[in-house]
């Protein structure tokens, strides 16, 4: 079925698809399972989700290759992402085969929305878990729901990838110990302001430092943080129980020790120090890539390689992940998940 979508014109919308995939727990078993049209949800007015913020959610996509075909970028990894927030959370795993058994049932019933080849349009999915059923106090939920929906997206970079400005922040993104490493709504809530505040001053987003000490990078946004050190060309990315794992920024480390031979590092990244690298990036689901041309800390701006032109290390690894996740690159072993295995 051929479906009326200006695919160039994409932004990042919701869209009502015709499907989604949706599971529901209670009685300490998943039951009911499958494909549902409707795409709203009812739940208990004392539901712990909207009192207590009981949900995790993840984001992931699907991508149309030159030849047609469908290939979904290692579901697995945020089907052990979910399990992960929702052990932090209390909440029921899914477990990972039922978990890209969804993803896959959700593509392929709205396979017609899947961009075709050479748009830079993807198709977004959101597996989203809450706690649901009556309830008031203080604890887990008695009942949960699972949903996986889909929508075509645009691609992050219109007009071509290109730097931006980013600014430190007095907020902090997470408490140590906190939830800060799983993907939880309330992370993303209490990142707002901090954000809104950044885009009004002029900045594309915040630069969240740690905080125990307000020393070392954390996140940058939505998205993890990575620099490139000068003259070794070392691909480095902070390291911090607080800090989300990203999907992409573990793909990345692994493409720029495997595949362009640099050398990797997890570790402290210093605000004080950013001197030591030539170029900067913050990475995610969603761009891929997004170039730091500076940030400023304390009045401070600090320029990495321009704030006009992406870097040539950056460059490479954003066009490796790009063509793995397009098939016009041979993936790693179990990184993509072809829609008709």
């Amino acid at each position: 079925m051929a479906v009326d979508i200006n695919w160039e014109e994409l932004g990042f919308s919701y869209m009502n698809l015709p499907y989604r995939w949706r599971a529901y727990w209670k009685d300490g078993e998943w039951y009911k399972e499958g494909l549902e049209t409707e795409n709203t949800i009812q739940i208990a007015e004392g539901a712990p989700i909207l009192h207590y913020g009981q949900g995790a959610f993840e984001g992931l996509k699907a991508y149309r290759a030159k030849d047609g075909t469908i290939q979904i970028f290692r579901p697995d990894q945020n089907a052990k992402r979910l399990i992960a927030s929702a052990e932090r959370l209390l909440m029921p795993e899914i477990p990972v085969d039922d978990f890209i058994h969804a993803v896959k049932e959700v593509v392929k019933a709205n396979a017609d929305y899947v961009p075709p080849y050479g748009t830079g349009a993807t198709l977004y999915l959101r597996p989203t878990l809450i706690g649901v059923g009556d309830n008031i106090g203080v604890h887990a939920a008695s009942e949960y729901i699972f949903t996986i929906f889909a929508m075509p997206v645009g691609p992050y970079f219109k007009g071509g990838m290109a730097p931006t400005a980013f600014t430190t922040s007095k907020y902090d993104r997470a408490a140590p110990q906190g939830t800060g490493a799983a993907k939880v709504g309330g992370n993303y809530a209490g990142s707002l302001k901090p954000g809104e505040e950044a885009k009004e001053a002029g900045y594309s987003d915040v630069v969240y430092l740690d905080p125990a000490t307000h020393t070392k990078i954390e996140e940058v946004g939505a998205a993890n943080f990575f620099g490139i050190e000068k003259e070794t060309n070392k691909f480095v990315t902070p390291k911090s129980p607080s800090i989300l794992p990203s999907i992409t920024k573990y793909s990345l480390l692994w493409l720029a020790e495997h595949r362009l031979g640099l050398e990797v590092e997890e570790g402290d990244v210093y605000i004080d120090d950013l001197d030591r690298f030539s170029e900067a990036g913050a990475c995610g689901t969603a761009a891929v890539i997004s170039p730091v041309g500076s940030i400023t800390h304390n009045g401070n701006k600090h320029v990495f390689y321009s704030e006009t032109e992406v870097g040539p290390v950056t460059k490479r690894l954003y066009d490796e992940l790009v063509g793995i996740q397009y098939g016009d690159v041979e993936a790693p072993e179990g990184w993509i998940v072809k829609l008709e295995d």
